[in-house]
């Protein structure tokens, strides 16, 4: 019996929505980046893009464990000498685009390389209840009925 390797025509992709509210952040992150590689499909093949198309609302009432909110940081450097900043994950939710936090959790769970930035083009996350993609008739997915442990309350 050979091993099934999937080619282009057998890649069947879906779209799916997830609400963010109340969820945490590693938990959330987990399973859409399983969802954006396609492992959670029988016919799983490494080196193809057989991930779904997924939809993130929400994004600003993702919770955190612990005291991550006032203390992960996001570290970035200026290019100048003495030139290194950075943001908490608080202040990030809380500004101009608190997407960003959920995009950075979920690409640093993907393997590095060109397909992995191909399979993040499948991944749109908003801020707020509302996304432009009602016409795909995306498949609702409930994390937090999944398991106690991926919701948290403020």
């Amino acid at each position: 019996m050979k091993t099934f390797s999937a080619r282009p025509g057998d890649i069947d992709k879906k779209w799916v929505l997830i609400d963010a509210e109340g969820i945490v952040l590693g938990r959330l992150a987990t399973h859409v980046a399983m969802v954006l590689r396609g492992k959670n499909k029988a016919s799983f093949t490494p080196h193809m893009d057989m991930g779904d198309n997924v939809i993130i609302i929400n994004a600003d009432k993702v919770q955190m464990t612990g005291n991550k909110r006032a203390d992960k940081r996001y570290w970035w450097h200026t290019g100048y000498p003495g030139g290194i900043k950075f943001r908490t994950a608080g202040q990030i939710l809380e500004g101009k685009h608190p997407e960003r936090v959920i995009v950075k959790a979920i690409e640093r769970m993907l393997p590095g390389g060109p397909l992995s930035r191909k399979q993040m083009g499948n991944l749109r996350v908003y801020a707020g209840a509302e996304h432009p993609h009602a016409a795909q008739n995306p498949e609702v997915i409930d994390l937090a009925a999944r398991n106690p442990k991926n919701t948290r309350s403020a």
